[in-house]
């Protein structure tokens, strides 16, 4: 890959990080991982954090390597999850760690601030955000009730993936995609709501200049060239949110697609001109994200491999030792639809024990409980697909087009089984891939700042035309559809 000109992104998730260096040749993409690190979570004085001294570090420990290698690097993209900040003084230093999403402080402030200031009826259709506990709005309002000392001094809030452009460029913005997660952003007039920015004491000028993925938002400051032997440049503002990234890499032909973002969660969802915000949305809790070129992800979060994550981290060695793959064949020697549970029940949020929960809640239900690693298993990828349905079905409903594909991107994409399961349960034919969407995004979106792509459909051409993706058609069809009567049963009258 030497001797060409290439694209440097920085993709972070909640638990790890990478730098990655893309380029476009004959129609197609290439990816090489440049550095790996982890993300940790610090936790101080009752309280959750997350390092960004060590995260801009990392960024730095990246381009010094593509330095290093004599790579010409045509300009820089950061992606992370969404809803966290960081606070920045008067005299534009960094006032502390920005607390993480998983704080305790926010667990009760959702519910505090629904009931005492703005309702949630309001709320919603201002944003036509899903209510999750950790949004911004309600972290806001909960160190503004703690009278927090950075938030009281803060010149600037920036979420993080803006932060980290600001630290390498200087530059302040407020890119849309990250913005949109906040609950915040009125997702017709794309800007932040004045309203609810005073509800938690805020005013607009907090803010960065809002921008759109593919904006480029400054250079390398003099400061970051010196320390890492490049020249001036240029950041640019991709979708900051790494699901609008994503979902930018959907190697879709046309329209009439749904996507599902699986991973530790689950992401499903449409792309869609405007934003979906009805009674029936309310109801159903689902989310209207900014997208790239002006579209809205109007999608609903479903608690994913996490469940499978943390029940694994519990069980005794001999069973961690096995590959995912071997384990995972094992649970489909396993009776099918013995045990069902809701994935999305909030017993599920943050047990002690995952294993406990489940087998809990199938006694609540009067099912079989599930004893071995290989039936909770099966148990978990069964009542994921069943719930894939109920929302593939909701989606179709709002949809303002047929819903003939689902592509399953990210690191699920990987599991073959769970892919023929979400095929047979929906109905629907299952592209999986790219599993790398993330990264392959920002890089697409920062070629599509660079001239290099004209839209997001030829990005997608490109895209399709560098994978091999691995089909599922729908088999079993009766017996999944029993299945879910029985799973909306159970869930229904839990």
């Amino acid at each position: 890959m030497n001797n060409q000109k290439y694209f440097f992104s920085v993709d972070l998730g909640a638990t790890s990080g990478r730098t990655i260096i893309g380029r476009i040749n004959d129609n197609k993409f290439e990816l090489e991982e440049v550095t790996r690190f982890p993300n940790n979570l610090i936790v101080q004085g009752g309280h959750y954090y997350w390092d960004i001294y060590a995260l801009y570090f990392e960024i730095i420990k990246g381009l010094k390597e593509v330095a290093r290698r004599g790579l010409d690097i045509v300009s820089i993209g950061i992606d992370t999850w969404g809803v966290d900040f960081v606070m920045i003084g008067e005299d534009n230093a960094i006032l502390r760690n920005p607390r993480a999403y998983r704080d305790p402080i926010t667990f009760e402030a959702m519910d505090d601030y629904l009931q005492n200031v703005v309702t949630k009826k309001e709320v919603y259709d201002v944003t036509g955000i899903q209510f999750m506990f950790f949004n911004s709005l309600f972290q806001l309002y909960a160190m503004r009730k703690e009278n927090n000392s950075a938030l009281k001094h803060a010149k600037q809030i920036l979420f993080v993936p803006d932060a980290l452009s600001w630290m390498l460029t200087g530059e302040a913005v407020c890119e849309y995609t990250i913005a949109s997660t906040s609950q915040l952003l009125d997702p017709r007039t794309k800007q932040l709501d004045e309203r609810l920015l005073a509800s938690v004491g805020l005013d607009r000028g907090k803010f960065g200049k809002m921008v759109m993925p593919g904006t480029r938002i400054g250079v390398l400051t003099d400061e970051v060239q010196q320390l890492t032997g490049l020249g001036a440049v240029p950041v640019i503002a991709v979708a900051g949110h790494d699901t609008g990234s994503a979902v930018a890499a959907v190697p879709a032909k046309n329209e009439q697609f749904a996507y599902l973002s699986s991973g530790t969660w689950s992401l499903m969802g449409i792309e869609t001109k405007d934003a979906i915000i009805n009674d029936l949305s309310y109801d159903r809790n689902f989310t209207n994200e900014g997208g790239v070129e002006g579209t809205t992800r109007f999608l609903k979060n479903i608690c994913g491999m996490w469940l499978y994550e943390r029940c694994r981290l519990e069980w005794p060695d001999e069973v961690r030792k096995l590959s995912h793959p071997e384990l995972q064949g094992s649970a489909m020697q396993v009776e099918p639809f013995r045990s069902i549970i809701n994935p999305d029940d909030q017993l599920f949020a943050s047990p002690k024990s995952m294993i406990g929960a489940i087998q809990q809640y199938c006694r609540d239900t009067h099912q079989p409980v599930p004893e071995t690693p290989a039936e909770i298993c099966r148990c978990i990828f069964d009542s994921l697909a069943l719930r894939y349905k109920q929302v593939f079905q909701w989606l179709q409903e709002f949809a303002p087009f047929e819903l003939k594909t689902l592509h399953v991107i990210g690191g699920g994409s990987l599991n073959k089984y769970l892919n023929q399961f979400t095929a047979n349960a929906t109905g629907a034919t299952v592209l999986a891939g790219p599993q790398e969407g993330t990264a392959i995004g920002n890089i697409m979106l920062q070629a599509q700042a660079a001239g290099l792509v004209n839209d997001i459909w030829e990005m997608r051409r490109i895209i399709a035309n560098s994978l091999d993706l691995v089909k599922y058609e729908p088999t079993d069809q009766t017996a999944w559809d029993e299945a879910y009567e029985t799973y909306l049963n159970i869930t229904n009258n839990k």
